[in-house]
């Protein structure tokens, strides 16, 4: 099974807010995940991830904001 998450054209601004809030809500998943968890292993594992988003996110800003005109977006979930 195939989902459509995102396809479209989007300004400069707006794919910097899409993508912004797409990344949030996987780092808030992993931060209420430490909130629970007892496992420093889990914990460790999911502080990693957390830094790896952000700096992905960082890098998808970044280049983004040196792009001019639309930017097309696509995203999908493929269960």
């Amino acid at each position: 099974m195939e989902l459509q998450l995102l396809n479209d054209t989007f300004s400069t601004n707006e794919s910097i807010e899409i993508i912004n809030q797409l990344f949030q809500v996987k780092i808030k998943f992993h931060e209420d995940k430490i909130k629970i968890s007892h496992n420093e292993e889990d914990v460790k594992m999911r502080e990693q991830k957390i830094k790896f988003l952000q700096n992905e996110l960082a890098a998808a800003r970044q280049f983004i904001s040196k792009q001019s005109g639309y930017i097309s977006l696509s995203s999908q979930i493929i269960l």
